[in-house]
């Protein structure tokens, strides 16, 4: 714990500013600083976020910026597929959910990095457009489910562009839907892993901390240059990750190229 606490505390304070990128942080940390196996690391980072996450959405609701409506919607079509995922999940090896994890925050970097908003009126036209929107909530919940990701860097950009949620209010309805995607993930992967409950508890009590400090530090850090140098991070760490795991990425293209010949021949 005296390693893992700077590390919870800074997962904590994320995901109270930007209304993601805690799990993004914590199975790393798990995996590679404190040598947790991949799959357990996967299940309690789910239940640590599930639960920093609540308690940071109630600060937010108190402060006016959860929209419970959208919350309610988005977080009952993720949940389906935050079990979906999870069940899928044992069909993966360690090292295939890592290089996948490592895939997901480059695009989330990516995301990030573009920043661009379409005009009011695209944005009139997608706003209520519950099909659009259960479909990415199904696809965020599969992707929790999946690889031990809330969410929450996803789900931020979908209440923005395809719910018209301001910023503030994307991240404050970000973390209610973060928590039960993650409960759900983590129900679906008890029983097929080994769980470190005490672990589980005392990291949580930090990342909560960090969560309500980051809460109120919102309101005095610009979003637009925390999300690029966050963003910016996610490149460093999730490019050395995929070479952690190179491997994977080289039986893929070998069985690529064996179809490719097969087909041909």
């Amino acid at each position: 714990m005296v390693v893992a606490a700077p590390f919870a505390l800074l997962i904590g304070t994320l995901l109270g500013l930007l209304g993601g990128g805690g799990s993004i942080l914590t199975v790393p940390v798990f995996v590679y600083v404190l040598g947790i196996d991949a799959k357990s690391a996967i299940a309690m980072s789910l239940a640590v976020v599930g639960i920093a996450s609540l308690i940071g959405g109630v600060t937010h609701w108190r402060n006016g910026n959860v929209h419970v409506r959208v919350a309610t919607l988005f977080g009952a079509a993720a949940m389906i597929g935050a079990y979906a995922g999870a069940r899928l999940s044992v069909l993966l090896t360690g090292a295939q959910q890592m290089a996948l994890f490592a895939i997901v925050m480059l695009a989330a970097a990516l995301f990030m990095l573009r920043d661009r908003r379409p005009d009011s009126r695209r944005e009139m036209q997608l706003r209520w457009q519950a099909v659009l929107i259960g479909v990415a909530a199904i696809g965020v919940g599969a992707l929790t489910g999946l690889v031990g990701v809330g969410g929450g860097f996803m789900i931020v950009p979908t209440l923005v562009l395809l719910g018209g949620l301001e910023m503030k209010q994307a991240v404050g309805t970000s973390l209610p839907v973060i928590a039960l995607n993650s409960a759900v993930g983590f129900y679906g992967h008890v029983g097929h892993v080994e769980i470190a409950w005490a672990f589980i508890a005392l990291f949580t009590v930090l990342v909560t901390v960090g969560v309500l400090g980051g809460a109120k530090l919102m309101r005095y850090v610009p979003q637009q240059r925390l999300r690029q140098g966050f963003a910016l991070f996610l490149v460093v760490i999730g490019g050395l990750i995929l070479y952690q795991n190179r491997s994977v990425i080289g039986v893929a293209a070998d069985g690529l190229t064996a179809v490719s010949e097969v087909t041909q021949n």
